[in-house]
């Protein structure tokens, strides 16, 4: 089933500000909470929407991709590992986005507030993101591609499974938040007592402490390492456009949630075509016997060569089209067009009998009329008012 788009999910225009969206998400979230919603696999999966909605929307960069490219611009192929959000479950998003809730459900953080943080309050770090230029041939933007990439990233650590301990028990629970990963103050202020919640500044939010740390990791949970990663792109890709590869950047220290892959298009120059848009150009030169006789080209495409009959008196600079042989667009809206720009050569050298056959040419009747009125251009036409 075709997704959907993504203002629409949660209700908002697409001039809504960054405020106006958090308060849309908010508003879903509630209404689809699991623990409002016990048992209701449609609540679910709207939770789940509302989440990946604005695990996009709420941040500018895959918000202006989207708003360019719709959803394969924030990573519409299957297969790769590419989605708007990423979310495998509830857990996910409840780690991702848990201070949305502003205190409701679980005892989350204030609302809009620091780090990112599991149901029990705990805070789960993230991994940072990766960026890496994939540059594609002008077949592989036509058809799309699957390439294999190696990349230099933070693993969780195989000895500790990314814990960071030695063992399992190798834990103390932190003593000054009891395991809640957070502290809650309580000040008195003119307008009464405010209470604020804020990460264990011992723990650092994580409800435990590691008493005997992984001579691997050195407790970080994560080592360096490199991963050949799979990724589908899509057809009808651009320069410059940036596919979001979710959960495939560096992992989150310590068990935490894994950062993603950015993967930023870049093109290669064809030899005869020249892409403009989902167009593209072929510049065809032909001598004056051929423009003016008529005569058969040969014009290549993407996938092989067709044969185009050029029509005796073709003008120069005349654009022919070959509909359908362009590029595919990348969100599905059909597919571009070939547009043949006819170019006439002209020799610089010439033969003694070259030169006297074409100033007997010059004074026949046929090469003595100009161009009809509706064969001039507007610039011609323009030029003859003022002369």
């Amino acid at each position: 089933m075709a997704k959907r788009d993504y203002y629409e999910v949660l209700e908002v225009g697409k001039n809504a500000t960054p405020e106006e969206i958090k308060k849309a998400y908010r508003k879903k979230a509630i209404q689809y909470h699991p623990d409002k919603n016990p048992g209701d696999k449609q609540a679910e999966e709207n939770f789940k929407e509302a989440a990946e909605a604005y695990e996009v929307l709420s941040k500018p960069d895959k918000k202006q991709r989207y708003d360019q490219f719709g959803h394969a611009g924030v990573g519409g192929a299957a297969g790769g590992g590419f989605g708007g959000g990423g979310f495998s479950d509830i857990e996910d998003i409840f780690s991702s986005f848990g201070d949305i809730f502003g205190g409701h459900f679980g005892g989350f953080g204030g609302f809009g507030g620091g780090g990112s943080r599991g149901r029990g309050g705990r805070r789960v770090s993230r991994g940072s993101d990766l960026r890496v230029k994939v540059r594609l041939n002008l077949s592989e933007i036509v058809n799309g591609v699957e390439k294999k990439i190696k990349v230099k990233k933070y693993v969780a650590c195989q000895h500790c499974t990314g814990t960071g301990a030695k063992d399992g028990s190798s834990y103390s629970t932190c003593g000054t938040c009891g395991g809640a990963g957070q502290v809650t103050r309580i000040q008195n202020t003119l307008l009464g007592q405010m209470q604020t919640t804020s990460a264990c500044p011992t723990c650092q939010g994580e409800g435990k402490m590691i008493t005997d740390k992984c001579n691997h990791c050195a407790g970080e949970g994560v080592v360096r390492e490199e991963e050949v990663i799979s990724i589908k792109i899509p057809a009808g890709v651009g320069e410059g456009m940036q596919l979001n590869v979710s959960g495939k950047g560096n992992t989150g220290r310590r068990g935490g949630i894994n950062g993603d892959l950015l993967v930023v298009i870049t093109e290669e120059d064809h030899e005869e075509l020249v892409r403009d848009g989902n167009n593209l150009i072929y510049n065809l030169f032909l001598s004056f016997p051929e423009i003016t006789l008529g005569t058969t080209a040969e014009i290549p495409t993407v996938e092989s060569k067709v044969k185009v009959k050029i029509e005796a008196g073709t003008q120069p600079e005349k654009i022919l089209r070959l509909r359908g042989k362009g590029i595919p667009d990348v969100n599905g809206y059909g597919r571009g067009d070939l547009l043949v720009r006819v170019h006439v050569w002209i020799p610089k050298r010439l033969s003694n009998d070259e030169k006297r056959a074409l100033e007997k040419l010059q004074a026949s009747p046929g090469f003595q009329d100009g161009p009809s009125a509706s064969e001039k251009s507007f610039f011609q036409k323009m030029k003859d008012m003022f002369e």
